[in-house]
């Protein structure tokens, strides 16, 4: 599908982070996508309920599917990160290209075809070695990364980045505030939703508050009134 002309308009990416994590999980993205404003998702193909995700995809065909990108993961615990596992050593880049290539290959497996962008759990694709890698792979794939060429917007969220409690942050009127001041261009929201209780993760409790807010209906009359295409990165412009 080709890319809609950027001019002044404002094109808005609604992606969900996550895919695959937990069965509570899957129910809220597709929820989000279904009945709110939810246009992609990336998948964490290393994760238990990735091929449950991907099974269900296929009913959902408007849906854009990325890769999240799954190095590990780490919570702030008592004033500092700890380390709740690891997939590879983070700091080899032979070992972190070694993964992302065999999770595209996984993601390949799943669903029959590449991903439609690259991003990553935690925003590890954000510093290097993943870095270099990741951004070297989408070039080889021709897919967009993350916060390269489509800004992104990661506002929506409900906790602090020591992981406190920020429950204002994920309400519909702060998700309402984002799209208000949406500048010209694309843009990406980053959300978490899911239907239930994900035990496993830290960022728990707040998934089905964020739900509730990605499927209000004064969100979505937001979305018509000014003016904002819902799309896709399948539909966003190429690196």
């Amino acid at each position: 599908m080709a890319a809609p002309d950027a001019s002044d308009d404002r094109f808005l990416i609604v992606n969900a982070d996550d895919l695959g994590l937990s069965a509570t999980v899957n129910a809220g993205v597709f929820a989000a996508h279904r009945d709110g404003i939810v246009t992609s998702a990336s998948l964490m193909v290393r994760q238990g309920a990735a091929a449950a995700a991907a099974e269900e995809a296929r009913d959902h065909p408007d849906l854009g599917i990325g890769l999240h990108v799954d190095l590990g993961q780490w919570d702030y615990e008592n004033g500092e990160w700890i380390q709740a596992y690891l997939h590879c050593d983070s700091d080899d880049r032979d070992a972190v290209e070694a993964e992302v290539r065999a999770q595209v290959e996984r993601f390949r497996a799943l669903l029959g075809r590449d991903p439609d962008h690259l991003d990553s759990h935690q925003h590890v694709h954000e510093s290097e070695p993943a870095k270099g890698v990741v951004e070297a792979l989408a070039a080889e794939l021709g897919v967009p990364v993350r916060n390269r060429g489509v800004r992104y917007e990661g506002g929506f969220y409900g906790q602090s980045g020591k992981g406190e409690p920020f429950p204002e942050g994920i309400t519909p009127e702060r998700l309402a505030e984002l799209i208000e001041a949406l500048p010209p261009g694309w843009t990406e929201i980053g959300c978490h939703p899911a239907a239930g209780p994900v035990p496993t993760s830290s960022y728990d409790g707040e998934r089905q508050i964020e739900l509730a807010a990605l499927r209000d209906q004064g969100v979505k009359n937001l979305l018509n009134v000014r003016n904002v295409n819902l799309c896709s990165y399948a539909q966003a412009p190429r690196p």
